[in-house]
C-alpha cells in the first residue's frame, strides 16, 4: 500500500477567468467535463493500491468551488462514500483565493473534503493584474485564513518567472506564503504555452522566460525557504503528460527539475562551508548522495574548479540539507 492521489481533473469549466499563462488543455490534456462514472472508475482503479491512511482522492484542473454549484456536489456526492467507508483520507480541491466562502467551506466540510489548495501564484497585485489573475493579494490571505479556521489542511500554489516578475518579487511571494503557514506548497516556474496570451506576449518580445538555471538559483532557495519553515514542497515544476509536451514553446520544463534545485542546494550549503582550499569528505544522509554529487557530477566538477578535492560519503545520523564536512589534507 502507499500513498496515492487520485487526480480527477476538472478542466477550466469553473474558472472565471483566462490567465495569461493557462492553456487548461494542456496542462490536463482534455476539455470534456467530468462525469461521476469517471470518478467511479479512477478510484476503483486506485483502490487495490491505496493507503487509506493518507491517499486522498483530488480534485484539480479548474476551480473547483467555481463550478456549477449542483455539478460540484454531484461530484462530492460520488467520492464521498470511498472516503466514509474509510476507503481514503479525504478529499483534496485546488481552487481560486476568491472562490471561498463559509457557505462553500460548509459544503465541503459536509462532503469528506480535508485539504484545499489555492492558486495564490503571486503575492504581489500589480503582477496578479498583468497576468490577468482576477483576484487579489489580500484575497489570498482572507481565503487561507478562512480555510484553516474551518479546520482543513491548507496549501498554497506559486508560480515563479510570471510576466512582469522578478526574482526579488517571488522571494517576497514566499515569505508572505510562508506566513500563512501552510501545510503543503506547490511551485511552478511559469511556462509557455500554445494558445495562450503568454504566447503571444513571448512572440511579440514583451516576455523572456527565466532560463533553467535561473530557475534552479531561485528555486533551490524557495525549496529552502519553505523547508526550514517545516513546509512541504510537494510539487517543483510543472508534470509531463496530458498536452504539455505537445503544447510547449518556452520556459523551465525538465523531467529531473527538483533534483536540479535539491543539488543546487546542498552545491550553496558547502560552499558555504568550505572555506580554505584543499580535500575534504564531504557527508550527507545516505538519500542524499546523489543530489550532493549532482548530475553527471555537476557539484563534484564545480568544487574542484574552486580548489575543493571532495569525496561525498554517507552519514546516516544528518537529516537533509545538512552536510558534515571532514579535512583531509593532513
Amino acid at each position: 500500500m502507499k500513498h496515492i492521489n487520485v487526480a480527477i481533473f476538472v478542466p477550466h469549466c469553473g474558472c472565471p477567468n483566462q490567465c495569461t499563462f493557462c492553456n487548461q488543455r494542456a496542462i490536463s490534456g482534455t476539455t470534456t467535463p467530468t462525469t461521476a462514472e469517471d470518478v467511479i472508475k479512477a478510484v476503483e482503479i486506485a483502490l487495490e493500491k491505496a493507503d487509506k491512511n493518507s491517499s486522498e482522492i483530488a480534485f484539480f484542473g479548474g476551480s473547483f468551488t467555481a463550478i456549477d454549484r449542483d455539478y460540484m456536489i454531484s461530484l462530492l456526492d460520488t467520492a464521498y462514500p470511498y472516503v466514509k467507508n474509510g476507503h481514503f483520507k479525504g478529499i483534496r480541491i485546488s481552487t481560486r483565493p476568491d472562490c471561498i466562502n463559509e457557505e462553500i467551506l460548509s459544503i465541503l466540510k459536509a462532503y469528506g473534503v480535508t485539504s484545499i489548495e489555492l492558486g495564490a501564484q503571486s503575492m504581489n497585485d500589480n503582477i496578479l493584474i498583468h497576468n490577468k489573475r482576477g483576484h487579489t493579494a489580500d484575497d489570498v490571505i482572507k481565503a487561507s485564513k478562512l480555510i484553516t479556521s474551518y479546520g482543513f489542511e491548507l496549501g498554497l500554489q506559486m508560480m515563479t518567472g510570471m510576466y512582469m516578475s522578478t526574482c526579488e518579487d517571488d522571494l517576497m511571494t514566499a515569505k508572505k506564503l510562508i506566513d500563512l503557514n501552510p501545510k503543503t506548497v506547490r511551485i511552478y516556474p511559469t511556462v509557455v504555452l500554445k494558445g495562450t496570451e503568454l504566447e503571444s506576449l513571448f512572440n511579440d518580445n514583451k516576455y523572456s522566460p527565466p532560463t533553467l538555471d535561473e530557475s534552479v538559483i531561485l528555486c533551490a532557495k524557495l525549496l529552502k525557504m519553505f523547508h526550514d519553515n517545516n513546509i512541504k514542497v510537494i510539487r517543483l515544476g510543472l508534470h509531463s503528460g496530458g498536452g504539455v509536451d505537445e503544447n510547449f514553446v518556452a520556459g523551465v520544463f525538465h523531467p529531473a527539475f527538483r533534483e536540479l534545485c535539491e543539488s543546487r542546494i546542498y552545491l550553496d550549503i558547502t560552499k558555504s562551508k568550505l572555506k580554505e582550499k584543499g580535500k575534504y569528505d564531504i557527508f550527507v544522509n545516505p538519500s542524499e548522495l546523489s543530489k550532493m554529487i549532482g548530475q553527471k557530477k555537476s557539484n563534484i566538477s564545480y568544487l574542484l574548479s574552486e580548489g575543493f578535492d571532495v569525496r561525498v560519503k554517507a552519514d546516516d545520523s544528518l537529516p537533509i540539507y545538512k552536510i558534515r564536512c571532514v579535512n583531509n589534507d593532513s
